[in-house]
Order: C-alpha cells, then structure tokens, then sequence
C-alpha cells in the first residue's frame, strides 16, 4: 500500500467516528466564549466602563493579536487529545492487528498517522482561529478599537497558530505510542496541561530556580511559538522567552523524541 493510500485510510477512520466533530465543537464552543468574554471586558475597559488600569489586561493596540492568540493558548489541549486518541483508539479497539495486516510495513503506517495527524491539526487550528477572531475582532470593532486584521504580524501569527496545532497532534501522537492505554493517556494528557505544567509556569515567575525550566515546558514552547499569550502578558515577569522560531523547535523536539520512544519502546512490540 502507498503512503498516499495509507493516509487516506487513517482520514477515513477519523472521519468514521464522531470523536473528532465532538471535540471540534467543545473546541470551537470553548475557545468562542472565552474570546468574547474578554473581548468585551478588554473593551469595556479601554472605554472606561471597567476600571483595568493595574490589572494586566491589554488594552489598545495589543488587545486584538492576544485575543487571536487564544485560539492556541487555551485551545491547545485539543490536537493534543485527537492526535493521542489517533493512536490509542487503535489500541484500545484493537483495530491497530488488521491494519497492520493490510499494510505491513508499520513504519509506513506510522507516517500515515503523522499525516492524517497533520490534516487534523489544520482543521482544529481553522476552527479554532474562526471562533476566536470572528467575534473578537466584532467586539472590538463595536468598541471602535482595532482588530488588526490590516497587519501582516497578526495573519503572521495565525499561521503560526496553525502550526503549533500541527505540532501539538504530532505531540498527541508520541504520547498515544508512549502510553497506549487510551484512558491513561487522556488522563496524562489533563492532567499535565491543566494542573501540572499552569503550576510549574506559575512558580517559575517567581522562583528563579525554574524560570528556565518553564520556559521550555511544552505549553511555553507553544505560547512562544505564537509569539502572544494571555498568560504571558499577565503573569508576573520572569525573564526573556523563547523567540518564536525557538519555541517552534522545542515543541517540534518533545514530538521528535516521543514519537522515537514510542516507535522503539511500543510501535514495533506484537499486538495483542
């Protein structure tokens, strides 16, 4: 079987369970309702409806591109998800025996998943840019602030938004070979991008010891690489981040080393 075939036999089975337009729809819900939410507190307190002088919240100029910027900062869990459920859902199905019977060469089937899971990524990163910049930038635009829209640096930032999702089903997909127990990985996947690493960049802006550290956790990486998050704007200064390109080749090195774990350790043991 072709690369091209095998790739379109992952998509098919993406697209055969709702799986994926249930987690794009919480996606859109989420990211859209956050978005607005603050849009219309930021305008609110750039027309002095709300008091936000020592809040931290952008304001003027700079209120457009971190609205955007929520599309990845509070959406990135998602390719996170549908790329390890990609690979787990195999395991946990136990349909990962006949594909491999129908295309033996499990490096080739893995390279379809990385492709399907690159498909999937730009889908959720549409999605996601759609909720977050459409009623944003009409928030805005009724509080008569600029949306940005008219800058290059803002649509330079939503490709890059399309990019770190890419890379963040890549990732999903070096977890789901890691772990193969899809319960499991889910709960790693939580666990860790909602409690552990918001703790850790917490600390690290104000214990030096791991300033360094959160700078180069996945969730930092991925802020870096779009070059704006809310949470970066807001938590208290605790050193210089990661350039945008930097942030790119972490976040592409955490895929680079799961998914060479989990060819080694996982990919190619026997399928029960």
């Amino acid at each position: 079987m072709s690369l091209a075939r095998a790739t379109r036999s992952e998509l098919t089975k993406q697209f055969s369970t709702s799986m994926w337009w249930i987690l794009a729809i919480v996606l859109g819900v989420y990211v859209g309702l956050t978005a607005t939410g603050l849009a219309f507190t930021l305008g609110a307190v750039e027309n002095g409806a709300l008091p936000g002088g020592q809040t931290g919240l952008p304001v003027g100029d700079g209120a457009a591109s971190v609205l955007y910027s929520l599309a990845s900062a509070v959406g990135y869990v998602f390719p996170l998800l549908i790329g390890t459920l990609l690979v787990t859902g195999e395991f946990r199905h136990k349909t990962l025996t006949p594909t491999f019977l129908a295309t033996p060469r499990r490096g080739l089937v893995l390279w379809a998943k990385l492709l399907a899971g690159a498909v999937m990524g730009l889908l959720y990163g549409a999605v996601a840019i759609v909720v977050a910049v459409g009623p944003s930038a009409a928030v805005l635009a009724g509080f008569g602030m600029p949306t940005g829209l008219d800058t290059s640096e803002t649509w330079a930032m939503l490709g890059r938004i399309m990019v770190s999702f890419v890379l963040w089903v890549l990732v999903g997909i070096g977890v789901g070979l890691v772990v193969r127990n899809q319960v499991a990985a889910v709960v790693i996947v939580l666990a860790f991008t909602q409690f552990v690493e918001p703790l850790l960049r917490f600390a690290g802006a104000f214990v030096e010891q791991l300033t360094v550290i959160a700078r180069y956790l996945p969730g930092a990486a991925g802020d870096a690489l779009v070059g704006v998050s809310i949470f970066t704007i807001t938590a208290s200064p605790g050193g210089d981040g990661l350039e945008w390109w930097g942030g790119g080749l972490v976040l592409l090195g955490y895929a680079l080393a799961l998914l060479l774990i989990g060819h080694i350790v996982s990919w190619r043991r026997d399928v029960s």
